[in-house]
């Protein structure tokens, strides 16, 4: 959350020459309504169930950059489907996601204690990045484009 996955993906998607796709735009577009209003009003499970599809369908229609939302990898039927795949994980500490976001903004899962929540979130999360990464990019006090170029050459990809 706050990371940049959006901004970034954008970025690599225009220097590599191919098209950028948000999951979290999709499930907005196809349910009417934010990820938030969807947590909120449906709770946690429904959303994740929401978004393994939406996942699922953007990696088969999709074949330039892809964003995903923070928690799709906790579905094991994704991390499988990402195996094999090209996948960066932009890392940040909490410090930096305090600068980036001020962990306030509509973040349901960081709605008490953010701080507290964020780290928690972070524990139970990181080893399932790590699993699908093929890389892992560091974005703490970095710029978008120098986080962008250290993916290029993370994957060893050249622009277009």
């Amino acid at each position: 959350m706050g990371v940049g996955k959006s901004t970034v993906g954008q970025l690599l998607a225009e220097r590599l020459g191919v098209g950028y796709r948000d999951t979290d735009e999709d499930i907005v577009a196809a349910e009417g309504r934010t990820v938030a209003d969807i947590f909120v009003a449906e709770g946690e499970p429904v959303f994740r169930e929401i978004e393994k599809r939406a996942v699922r369908a953007a990696l088969a229609e999709h074949e330039g950059v892809l964003a995903l939302g923070g928690g799709a990898i906790l579905d094991a039927e994704t991390r499988g489907l990402l195996a094999g795949r090209r996948v960066v994980y932009l890392s940040m500490d909490v410090e930096e996601a305090v600068r980036r976001t001020g962990l306030n903004a509509a973040r349901p899962l960081l709605a008490i204690n953010p701080r507290k929540q964020w780290r928690e979130l972070m524990e139970a999360r990181r080893h399932l990045y790590e699993e699908v990464a093929t890389a892992v990019v560091a974005t703490d006090g970095r710029t978008p484009e120098e986080v962008t170029q250290a993916a290029l050459d993370a994957l060893e990809l050249k622009e277009a």
